[in-house]
């Protein structure tokens, strides 16, 4: 009885310090709600007020309204062209190295496959200045072709989906090679198909990324149309500006896109990673 005692007790603190966890981490996201609702001008730096003053939705109008001054619909849309056009890319890149390097024979494999695991270690920091000069040399400042391209290659994706087709059985490649089967039949009618659950997950990894990502569209998208959202929210803040609920509110309709594609796709994250076989 004693133990079972001690085991109920471990797992109530397990429990309280879990809900704790979970308080605290959610308090932030609490926040930026309530500060979304509050009217534009409002004081949400201070507890006592936050939960007293009157609650609209008039902050939410004013980053949607039509009028010109705020673009966030056209941030929206550069978000969701430039995460989706550069997961796709990315993803279908990464399979191709990942089955080469897993599974085709050639010179050089090894040191390819050191170079890009070297890419994970170089901080993304150390190369902007040189390529920003080769985007600007190319002439696509202010372009998609900014956003999307430098960004298409994303080691974790290569590593991740490398890691699932090493465990895929010689036999099952062996067999259909000998129907007559080249290597972009073999990728197309069995590592596509056997993978789509590991590329899902590394699918969420690189939107998630893309439509977080500040440094990179801040240094090349200049103009205000071109601007994603997360460079383009902060303009509703400024330093003679005090109003907190305005930018508060752009940042919640700006955490439901990739909020939804989290939820929808959760099962997949653990899924993908942690399968080792095929069915």
């Amino acid at each position: 009885m004693s133990n079972i005692k001690r085991i109920i007790d471990s797992k109530i603190v397990g429990y309280i310090i879990g809900y704790a966890l979970a308080v605290i981490m959610f308090a932030p996201i609490l926040w930026m709600l309530i500060a979304a609702l509050k009217q534009p001008g409002s004081t949400v730096t201070v507890l006592g007020e936050l939960f007293t003053t009157k609650f609209s939705l008039e902050s939410f109008k004013a980053v949607l309204k039509p009028d010109g001054t705020a673009m966030m619909w056209r941030w929206t849309w550069n978000s969701v062209i430039v995460g989706v056009v550069q997961t796709a890319i990315t993803v279908l890149f990464s399979s191709w190295a990942a089955f080469a390097v897993s599974r085709i024979q050639f010179k050089g494999k090894t040191f390819i496959f050191a170079l890009i695991l070297v890419g994970m270690m170089v901080p993304v920091e150390s190369i902007v200045v040189p390529l920003f000069d080769m985007i600007t040399e190319f002439g696509w400042t202010n372009s998609y072709n900014a956003l999307i391209w430098p960004g298409m290659m994303l080691p974790l994706a290569f590593l991740i989906l490398k890691q699932f087709i090493d465990q895929l059985p010689n036999e099952l490649l062996e067999a259909a090679k000998i129907d007559g089967a080249n290597i972009f039949v073999i990728w197309w009618k069995m590592i596509w198909p056997l993978s789509k659950s590991s590329m899902a997950a590394v699918s969420i990894f690189i939107f998630i990324q893309s439509w977080n990502n500040l440094l990179w569209p801040l240094l090349v998208a200049q103009e205000t149309s071109m601007m994603t959202l997360p460079v383009g929210i902060p303009t509703f803040q400024s330093i003679f500006a005090t109003d907190l609920a305005v930018p508060m509110a752009s940042n919640v309709l700006a955490s439901i896109p990739a909020i939804l594609v989290f939820l929808l796709f959760q099962r997949h994250i653990i899924k993908g990673i942690s399968m080792t076989g095929i069915k």
